[in-house]
């Protein structure tokens, strides 16, 4: 890193060395000690609120202790031994581990593993002292605590973004690196600011004349301590960003500088959009080899995933056939036409299909199109307009509760569609070109990560991207997450027209 030069304090550092070794424990953000002290308070909840549960709805919980000193035992275990293992079992494995906080599956699969060890635990213990436990309570107690410290960590999570977006609970990032790459990063981590991650400053390594005269999101530094200048901007964390990363032995006295002072140090390579699932660090001679794997769009998930389309969308298309047939009178009621619109759509591998769902618009809709082409509100493949004179009455209902939607579950059952996927784009824009041909390595999806990360409101742009992350990195349990925030998305309307 061109620029950087080591300073500090020197009590501090000294050849690489830290002489306060026991500093390294003080941090120069602390907000997460008291989010990390508010989950070991859910989690104990959650695991009383399972004793409670399966000591007073199970039938006879404490089957097997038949004496007073037994029973005494029993309720001891129950109210205090299988609580605080939790606690324990949720520590070992990482579930308070600060990295994991507000973003990500991590936390919640690391969850699921404590419920596995505690499954573990209690099994052995019997088997050990040949306990004729209750295997409903233990049942019950278990499964119910592990249900509950998920669903608590999510409203935890869920205030922990509110505070974000207020400005609390954050760190303050100083992005170190060629301004471009610095620059993209910025815009990276704004676009998610539930990661609580709030660039202050840019560190420029290098070009720092080209970036005098222009008008920067944040303030620009270059040619001083970057140690001191995170200190003055109250920086708790520092960034690499890109090719300020190449070189080794300046990272390595960067690591060192900061050593006793409680700033994190984190590297963002110019690798983007690649999920961590398929990220793998592999040490070689102390080199870290960044291994990226292929997309897995096969295997077993992928079957589970087509077994859980078919199967879903013939059950909703029967459970829905009373709510079809009102849309269709009301649709029949407000305009002349078909209850149905069927357009040409491109979907996996180049093949067409007609993509079904209830007309919205009058008729002539489509020879409309054409005088409306100036007010057109997005960019790329689509046209929208949040006030389209050619949509019914009845259609812009259907559109703002998305409900003009559910015939697509005709296209999952002939399996055209999926329930989660990238947006199905008109055929008649022709062959997509570059990286947006990459989207048809998958299905379509009635719902997918352009749905539930702003709809109509994003660019073209923002769109592709969304879809290609989703294409590059999916998994069933990113499927089932944007189906549970799809629900309410659909709720709060946002984005729909």
């Amino acid at each position: 890193m061109a620029g950087a030069r080591v300073g500090g304090d020197p009590q501090l550092v000294t050849n690489g060395a830290t002489r306060r070794t026991w500093r390294r424990l003080v941090r120069a953000s602390n907000w997460h000690r008291y989010y990390q002290g508010a989950l070991v308070g859910v989690d104990l909840l959650a695991a009383l609120l399972a004793t409670v549960i399966a000591v007073n709805l199970t039938h006879s919980p404490a089957a097997g202790f038949n004496t007073d000193d037994q029973l005494h035992f029993f309720y001891l275990t129950v109210w205090l031994v299988l609580p605080l293992a939790w606690l324990l079992a949720l520590w070992g494995t990482g579930s308070y581990d600060r990295r994991y906080f507000g973003m990500g599956n991590e936390e919640f699969k690391r969850v699921i593993r404590a419920s596995m060890f505690m499954l573990a635990l209690v099994s052995f213990a019997a088997l050990t002292f040949k306990a004729d436990v209750s295997r409903v309570a233990v049942a019950v107690i278990l499964l119910v605590a592990a249900v509950l410290v998920c669903g608590f960590r999510y409203g935890a999570r869920y205030g922990l973004h509110k505070m974000r977006l207020a400005g609390k609970g954050v760190q303050r990032v100083l992005l170190i690196g060629a301004y471009p790459e610095a620059l993209e990063v910025y815009r990276t981590v704004r676009r998610a600011p539930a990661a609580g991650l709030v660039p202050v400053g840019i560190y420029v390594t290098e070009g720092a004349s080209s970036v005098r005269n222009l008008d920067t999101p944040v303030p620009v530094f270059a040619g001083t301590d970057v140690v001191t200048c995170a200190e003055r901007l109250e920086a708790d964390t520092l960034a690499v960003c890109g090719s300020a990363s190449a070189d080794a032995a300046d990272l390595r006295r960067l690591a060192w500088q900061l050593e006793g002072t409680g700033r994190d140090l984190v590297v963002a390579p110019a690798l983007t959009d690649i999920a961590g699932p398929r990220v793998h660090i592999r040490p070689v001679e102390g080199l870290p080899l960044l291994h990226v794997e292929e997309p897995k769009i096969s295997g077993i998930g992928w079957l589970i995933k087509n077994i859980l389309d078919i199967s879903s969308s013939t059950f909703g298309l029967i459970l829905l056939s009373p709510l079809f047939l009102a849309v269709a009178i009301a649709i029949k009621a407000d305009s002349p036409g078909p209850v149905f619109f069927r357009q040409n759509r491109v979907g996996r591998d180049g093949e067409t299909f007609s993509c079904w769902k209830f007309r919205t618009m009058y008729i002539d809709a489509e020879e409309r199109q054409a005088a409306l082409m100036m007010h057109n509100e997005t960019d790329g493949l689509l046209f929208k307009m949040k006030d389209d004179p050619r949509i019914t009455k009845v259609g812009k209902w259907l559109r703002r509760t998305s409900i003009d939607e559910f015939p697509q579950l005709i296209n999952v059952v002939r399996g055209e569609m999926s329930l989660v996927g990238p947006r199905p784009l008109p055929a008649e824009n022709g062959d997509f070109l570059g990286d947006v041909r990459r989207r048809l390595l998958v299905r379509p999806g009635i719902t997918g990560l352009w749905q539930v990360s702003g709809r109509s409101d994003l660019s073209w742009d923002d769109a592709v991207r969304l879809d290609l992350y989703y294409v590059d990195n999916w998994s069933l349990t990113t499927d089932l997450q944007i189906l549970f925030r799809t629900v309410a998305v659909v709720l709060r309307r946002k984005g729909a027209y």
